[in-house]
Parts: structure tokens; C-alpha cells; sequence
């Protein structure tokens, strides 16, 4: 029987993160001095790192697993993980096919293979999964730890350990795009009779003052607790969860700093201010476990807009002009759009959510706990 998952739309979301890591940076498009199917018959490349094979080989499990959950769930069941495997080579097919009309990107018939294995590896993991009782074990988990509309949370909250991966100039402060917004809107307006509507720079930065930083620490981990207290059921799951969020706060923080400066450094970014959010927030978070739903999601969408107006006007940091060099000149080129795009996206994907969820009508008495 077909049953509503959230497996579906993040294997949608993951296909568009490897159509923009594939294509990133989308300049420079020509037309290619042979065929463009020539390397699937070309000699594999002499010249390969460990980090590109992982990227390759893993960058599609998750595509993998999730189609083959999702058709597992919307009842095609003797055909998900034939589809979840196909789907993902010819995406993978018709990606490096493309490739051939960027100048930055060299297509190859090694990545495709890893592309195909990454998306075995994934189908299969799901499988076994099903096999093992695993999804229903999950189906009995979700429903006692969730509510039944736990959908659109669900999948925010599995994409904002991601979105974290990319450089912040205050940690867990996703959405700071004021100056990109600057840098975009100025070159189109400029010699036009709008450009007098545009300030040279937003006015009232904050520059001294240490407690705005600790005010966007503590409401950037606020976010996505109070999103979560709005669909987890009791306080003792609540605070298990806060846990969990902690956890993977600070690890993907860490693994970001260290792809960035070396293992060695993966833990420089902790700080007293650090410290003092992180006290502040997980002080809210406690007296916060047992606020109703709609008081949560209310908290959550107060925090989100406090979050956006003082961390859009704190400046930049030399620290985060460095972190972006690397990112976007280094090896984590084909990764550079994606964790961009999801560190500046995902609190506006999350204020639509919770706004739409404040100003839903409640639910009947007795299908909320």
C-alpha cells in the first residue's frame, strides 16, 4: 500500500544537488572539438585522488537509497531498486554527457562508474534495509517519537547538518546573504535611475558589540530545536533529540573546519562566544520541553527573523574570506554551489515552513499529544 514518505522529496532534493555540483560553475559554454559520447570509450584516467573517488562513489548513495525508499513506499516495490539504480545512471550519463560543453569539467567514464556504484551501493543499502525489518522498525519509530504530519520538518532538519558544511562567519549562522545580495543587485542597477534606491551597504553593522555573534550562536541552534519540539512528541524525546542536534552540530562544524584547514585545526572555530551561545541556546532548550506545538513553531519562526536581522548586519571576516578561497578554488569546487546555495536557502526554505505551519487552523482535538 502506498504511504506518504519523506524519502521522496529528498531524493528530488539530492538529484538537484548533483545536477548544480556536476555543472558548478555554468560559465563558459561551448561546443566540444569531438563527440561528446567519446568518453565512454576513452582509457581511464592515470591521474585520480582518493578524494574524488569517495566524492564520486558517495555523492550518489544517498540519491540511491532514497528513490529506492521512496518507491518502496509508494507501492512499487518489486521494481524500486531497478529504478533507483537506473534513474541515477542516467542521470549520471546525461550529467557527464553535459560536461563536455564546460571547459572546467572533463567528463569521464571513471566517474561514471563510480557514479553507478555510489547508486548500487545506496539501492542495495535500502533494500537490505527493507529486508531486515529496518523500515518497518522506522515506520513504528517515526510514529511514536512524530506526529503524523512530520513531513516538511522532517526533511529540513536531515538537510541542515549540510547546509552547515559550508563557511559561516559565525557558526551555525546560515542566511547571512546581504552581500551577495549587494554584489548581485549593484552591477544591474548601476547608470539606471534605480540605482539611488541602493544603499552602499546596510546601515546600523554591528562591529563591536560580542553579544550579537552570541545572539546568532544560540538562535542559529534554536532554529531547528524549536522546528523539531513542534513535532516530537514528549519532553523526554524533545531532550533526546536536542542531543542528537548537538551531536551533529559540532561534528559537521568540525569536519567543515577541517576539509578547510587540516584535521589539526577542526576544533579552532570553539571560542568563548561559541561557548556562550551554545550555554544560552541549550539553556532555552531545556525550559522550551515542554511548550506546546504551536508555541514551538511560533519560537521558531521569532528566532529565524531575530537570526536573519543580526546576522545580516554583522560584517564579514578575514577568517571567512579565507575559508570561501578555498572552498571555491580548491577541491571542493564541485561541492562549492551546492553547500552555498544551502547554507544561504535553507532559513528561508525554513521561515516558508514555519509560516505556513503558524497560520495553519489547529489540528482536531486528539490528533495532537
Amino acid at each position: 500500500m502506498a504511504s506518504r514518505s519523506s524519502a521522496t522529496p529528498l531524493a528530488l532534493l539530492f538529484a538537484a544537488m548533483v545536477v548544480y555540483a556536476s555543472l558548478y560553475p555554468f560559465e563558459g559554454w561551448r561546443l566540444p572539438g569531438h563527440a561528446p559520447w567519446i568518453f565512454l570509450i576513452a582509457p581511464l584516467s592515470r591521474y585520480w585522488t582518493w578524494f574524488d573517488v569517495l566524492s564520486n562513489l558517495l555523492g550518489y548513495a544517498p540519491l540511491g537509497f532514497f528513490l529506492a525508499l521512496g518507491f518502496q513506499r509508494s507501492g512499487r516495490g518489486a521494481w524500486s531498486w531497478v529504478l533507483a539504480v537506473l534513474l541515477p545512471l542516467g542521470l549520471s550519463l546525461t550529467l557527464e554527457t553535459i560536461q563536455n560543453f564546460l571547459p572546467r569539467r572533463i567528463p569521464s567514464n571513471l566517474d561514471l562508474g563510480l557514479n553507478l556504484a555510489g547508486a548500487l551501493l545506496g539501492a542495495s543499502s535500502a533494500w537490505l534495509l527493507e529486508r531486515l525489518g529496518g523500515l518497518q522498525r522506522w515506520s513504528e519509530f517515526r510514529r511514536l517519537w512524530f506526529e503524523p504530519g512530520a513531513h516538511g520538518s522532517l526533511v529540513l532538519l536531515a538537510l541542515w547538518p549540510f547546509a552547515l558544511l559550508y563557511p559561516a562567519s559565525v557558526p551555525f549562522g546560515l542566511g547571512q546573504v546581504r552581500e551577495r545580495i549587494e554584489e548581485t543587485l549593484w552591477p544591474l542597477f548601476a547608470d539606471t535611475p534605480f540605482q539611488d534606491w541602493l544603499p552602499d551597504s546596510l546601515s546600523g553593522e554591528v562591529t563591536a558589540d560580542v553579544s550579537a555573534p552570541v545572539a546568532c550562536i544560540a538562535l542559529g541552534l534554536l532554529v531547528p530545536v524549536f522546528m523539531g519540539y513542534a513535532d516530537i512528541r514528549t519532553p523526554a524525546r524533545r531532550m533526546a533529540f536536542l542531543g542528537v542536534l548537538l551531536l551533529a552540530a559540532f561534528g559537521v562544524s568540525g569536519l567543515s573546519s577541517a576539509l578547510t584547514y587540516g584535521p589539526e585545526h577542526a576544533w579552532a572555530w570553539i571560542a568563548t562566544p561559541v561557548m556562550q551561545g551554545v550555554g544560552a541556546a541549550c539553556a532555552v532548550a531545556v525550559l522550551a520541553l515542554a511548550l506546546p506545538a504551536r508555541i514551538s513553531q511560533v519560537c521558531m519562526v521569532c528566532a529565524l527573523v531575530v537570526s536573519l536581522g543580526l546576522l545580516n548586519r554583522l560584517p564579514s571576516s578575514a577568517y571567512l574570506d579565507q575559508s570561501l578561497e578555498v572552498w571555491e578554488q580548491g577541491r571542493f569546487i564541485r561541492f562549492h554551489g551546492v553547500s552555498q546555495w544551502l547554507g544561504w536557502l535553507w532559513p528561508f526554505a525554513a521561515l516558508v515552513f514555519g509560516v505556513r505551519a503558524v497560520t495553519r487552523p489547529p489540528l482536531r482535538q486528539g490528533t495532537r499529544h
